[in-house]
């Protein structure tokens, strides 16, 4: 078995070491979503139109109704003072250099000073009960439902609804969290359904500096318990300007989907584009991850373009952690990253890292994220025979010979 130990970051203000003592614990816990369908019926309904021939990038009205409706119940939150700390308050700027790191000092991120041993050798793990789950969070931390108008009917204990509700520890403004069928506690997995509920979200945002991210097991979720995070960032992700080669367009039933391979980026991962429905692009990277995690590959996920692009990473970071194998100099920064990190986003807790952060420092610890040139063709084999893609052997080892060489290069700047 494979462990690490890390400071878990604190989501809700329910989570059971958040508070002083068991008894502030047993108080707290009859206020938690899970306790009561009347509680959840009265959220506020996000309603949308769940026909999978939307296109990711058509625009609508009603996107600007959703950024409306989530940053008034998040700002309002704030108000209330449910965050841990003020978000806007935190320092930050873009990293001189040809990617564009951007870096946060987020001190109030990491004030839990009980470090958590994790699993980290098992994508897929049985949902515990016993654990802290998002049943527990507060009603006051919940925003509102997110449903398929087809869905839009009153809770009544016989569906689970899918619920928006913030992150108190933000990194950024507007950090939410999206919990599919909240109360059928399905465990950290990808699946079809719940994939294509993130990329609505992303979609009837309708904003490009709303992204959507997906952790698993293994690459930093520390809460297993289905999930998705979503903020506003309003600069580029470094890897949304990162080259990429196209690779193959996939046909038949996920017909119109364009994969392409990243380059020039210190970390290696797959680009899924376009399609000819919504539901192609999902079931696309869907299918994908579920291929990673039923062979027990972590990785990350980062829904950017309003839907419209979608960064697929495996990462073996944690595992390299587990085995000793990352420098304790990476490890002193206390950097987790998961998709928001490996999408250029850097989370720093001390000043040192953050007035000393250069794109060479970022570079350094993304790279270590990376599963090499030999792990990731295999892998990313396995996954186009997974979606009944044939790719040459040729064009194969023409991808990687361009990604060597390029990594190479921008690694020496």
């Amino acid at each position: 078995m494979l462990t690490i130990k890390r400071v878990p970051t604190v989501v809700s203000n329910y989570q059971e070491d958040t508070v002083d003592d068991a008894a502030a614990a047993a108080a707290a816990e009859p206020v938690g979503l899970g306790r009561c369908c009347l509680s959840l019926s009265k959220l506020p309904l996000y309603a949308f139109k769940g026909d999978s021939e939307i296109s990711p990038n058509s625009t609508s009205e009603g996107f600007f109704f959703l950024n409306s409706l989530l940053l008034t119940q998040w700002d309002e939150r704030m108000s209330r003072g449910l965050f841990r700390y003020d978000v806007t308050a935190c320092e930050a700027k873009v990293v001189p250099g040809k990617c564009g790191f951007v870096a946060q000092l987020n001190e109030g991120r990491h004030r839990k000073k009980r470090p958590t041993e994790f699993r980290v050798d098992q994508v897929l793990q049985p949902f515990d009960a016993n654990k802290f789950n998002f049943t527990k969070v507060g009603q006051e931390e919940a925003l509102f439902r997110f449903e398929p108008a087809t869905n839009a009917t009153p809770v009544d204990g016989t569906r689970s609804p899918s619920v928006v509700v913030i992150n108190v520890s933000p990194i950024e403004y507007g950090h939410v969290l999206l919990i599919p069928r909240v109360l059928d506690c399905l465990p950290q997995r990808i699946d079809r359904e719940s994939f294509l509920l993130a990329l609505h979200l992303a979609v009837e945002a309708g904003n490009p500096y709303f992204r959507v991210g997906y952790n698993s097991l293994g690459a930093f979720a520390t809460i297993n318990h289905l999930h998705f995070q979503a903020y506003y960032l309003s600069v580029p992700f470094p890897v949304e300007k990162a080259p990429t080669r196209r690779i193959e367009t996939l046909e038949g039933p996920d017909g119109g989907v364009k994969v392409s391979q990243l380059l020039e980026y210190p970390v290696r991962g797959l680009v899924f584009e376009c399609g000819n429905t919504m539901k192609d692009l999902s079931n696309a990277v869907a299918n994908s991850c579920i291929y990673l995690q039923e062979n027990n590959i972590p990785f990350n996920v980062l829904i950017c373009r309003s839907g419209g692009r979608i960064f697929l990473f495996p990462q073996c970071y944690a595992e390299k952690q587990a085995l000793g194998k990352v420098s304790q100099e990476l490890l002193d920064t206390q950097v987790n990253p998961a998709a928001w990190e490996i999408g250029g986003h850097m989370v720093l807790k001390r000043r040192k890292d953050y007035e000393e952060a250069s794109e060479d420092s970022a570079w350094r610890l993304l790279a270590e994220v990376s599963l090499s040139a030999e792990r990731f063709r295999q892998v990313k084999g396995c996954i186009f025979d997974a979606l009944g893609l044939a790719v040459s052997e040729e064009e194969s080892e023409a991808n990687e010979s361009l990604d060597s060489t390029r990594m190479c290069d921008s690694s020496v700047k």
